[in-house]
């Protein structure tokens, strides 16, 4: 059983950098891209960025391009998302999340931590 535990979230003032961290347990992650998403109040969860867990390839959404950089730990293994130039419109709960190279589907999430920019 895959689990994803997030934390890192706070409140920070626009401008500001926050790092996420997901830690993976479970089983292996080599076959694994693993990503982090976001959902703003009254807003559907959309994409932020992803990484092949082998490759290391990455992948950003274009509004955190420049900004964002998601890397992961493969010895402890945990996934991060740090965060720099913060925007207000930045704030949500971020989630990490988990799918199989092989598919398509986004099926193990983590909880979630609260991240508040203020302006």
């Amino acid at each position: 059983q895959v689990q994803l535990v997030e934390s890192g979230g706070g409140l920070v003032q626009a401008g500001g950098s926050l790092r996420l961290s997901c830690a993976a347990s479970g089983r292996t992650f080599n076959t694994y891209r693993m990503g982090w998403f976001r959902q703003a109040p009254g807003k559907e969860r959309e994409f932020v960025a992803s990484i092949t867990w082998n490759s290391g390839n990455t992948y950003y959404a274009d509004s955190v391009k420049g900004r964002f950089t998601i890397s992961r730990d493969s010895v402890k293994p945990t996934v991060y998302l740090q965060m720099s130039s913060l925007l207000p419109e930045d704030t949500a709960v971020y989630y990490c999340a988990a799918r199989r190279l092989a598919g398509s589907v986004w099926d193990t999430w983590g909880q979630g931590t609260q991240v508040t920019v203020s302006s």
